[in-house]
């Protein structure tokens, strides 16, 4: 089994997705990120506005459109404090 990252993304008034993924990508004020397994702890502000994708195990990816907030990476997992969050929309 593939190792796997706990991803848990919350707004300021509610949880918005939580589950297992394979990677998340976010953009910070530093500049694009991508989070797989066993990457090192890290506190990254979120840019604004910005978007964060998550590829969940299987192969499928949902993404967040986002205003403000931070993106901490423990050992436990990566979580994603945000203003707020909506499903963005899908690329044509």
């Amino acid at each position: 089994m593939a190792q796997q990252l706990h991803v848990e993304l919350v707004a300021v008034e509610e949880k918005v997705w939580s589950g297992e993924a394979e990677m998340v990508v976010a953009r910070t004020t530093e500049g694009e990120l991508g989070v797989l397994p066993g990457h090192a702890p890290l506190l990254g502000q979120l840019a604004e506005p910005s978007q964060v994708r998550i590829k969940q195990v299987g192969g499928q990816q949902v993404a967040y459109d986002i205003a403000g907030g931070f993106l901490s990476v423990t050992g436990e997992g990566v979580t994603v404090l945000a203003e707020s969050a909506s499903p963005a929309t899908p690329a044509r």
